[in-house]
């Protein structure tokens, strides 16, 4: 594979120099071989020292901070350079500035199927940047549209790789563990485009949802599962509460219940602390008469 390498440029400021001094020479000699009557060596000299500035001047070209520059000589890649500032080369290497800076893209929304089978729609925020010029710039046709490409690719696979909703809290789900599904897409990513001289400084899930098509199915399920923990929290605790009340009742010896009447006891203070409304107590007074 073909990697950067560095490649010796000259300082701009000094080769500009060097061009001014030279079309002060060449003006003076013009005009001295027109004073002496030398008309024809004049124009020989006029048009031949246009013809080297020309060609000089092609040399010159400008390095932004964070930009390389790769330079090709007849189609041979001869190296690239960093230095920013203008800068001069040999006039006949061709230049291919590419940009270092940080970018990121945000992906198109997915629909996929995760692990389970259910079809999900999920969207990832990519963060990354060109390290090797000469491979981003020769390695691939269009960098910029390869690494959008094999990103979603990735994050297709890291999709149908976890269940959107684990069914412990051991295991990794999309929804409930971002940061190991991130670590996870970005490993993906940066293992395809390790030839494209690209580094990916973060990969994370932007949109995570059901299908519009199951969305509603999906929301009833969790839904119901919300209410079947809330409910199994309740019954727990209440039954806490009875055997408290029961355990109280016998140790201060306010009341010597039967085991009829502890059942009786249990039932109405489940029916009161388990119900979900406000219960009416109700008097037996079929005793007082």
């Amino acid at each position: 594979m073909l990697k950067e390498r560095s490649v010796g440029t000259l300082n701009g400021i000094m080769m500009l120099s060097v061009f001014a001094l030279t079309l002060v020479a060449t003006a003076l000699i013009f005009a001295n071989s027109i004073h002496v009557g030398a008309k024809p060596l004049a124009v020989i000299t006029l048009v031949i020292s246009l013809i080297f500035h020309l060609i000089f001047a092609i040399g010159f070209f400008m390095v932004q901070p964070n930009q390389a520059v790769a330079l090709t000589l007849f189609g041979k890649y001869k190296g690239s350079t960093k230095t920013s500032g203008l800068r001069w080369a040999n006039p006949f290497f061709s230049k291919h500035k590419v940009s270092l800076r940080v970018r990121n893209f945000d992906s198109d929304k997915l629909k996929v199927n995760e692990l389970g089978g259910s079809p999900i729609e999920i969207g990832a925020v990519v963060v990354w940047r060109v390290v090797d010029s000469a491979e981003a710039l020769f390695a691939v046709d269009d960098y910029t549209s390869f690494v959008r490409t094999q990103s979603e690719a990735a994050l297709r696979q890291a999709a149908t790789s976890y269940p959107y909703d684990g069914k412990d809290e051991d295991e990794i789900a999309l929804r409930s563990h971002s940061s190991e599904i991130s670590k996870h897409l970005m490993e993906e990513i940066q293992a395809r485009l390790a030839d494209a001289g690209v580094e990916v400084l973060e990969a994370r899930i932007s949109h995570l949802a059901y299908a519009p098509e199951i969305a509603s199915a999906m929301l009833q399920r969790q839904q119901a599962g919300a209410i079947i923990a809330a409910r199994s929290l309740i019954v727990e605790g209440a039954v806490g509460m009875v055997e408290t009340a029961l355990a109280k009742l016998k140790e201060d010896e306010i009341v010597d219940l039967d085991e009829e009447r502890k059942a009786q006891m249990v039932s109405n203070l489940l029916t009161v602390l388990c119900s979900d409304k406000s219960t009416q107590p109700v008097v037996n007074a079929g005793s007082i008469y």
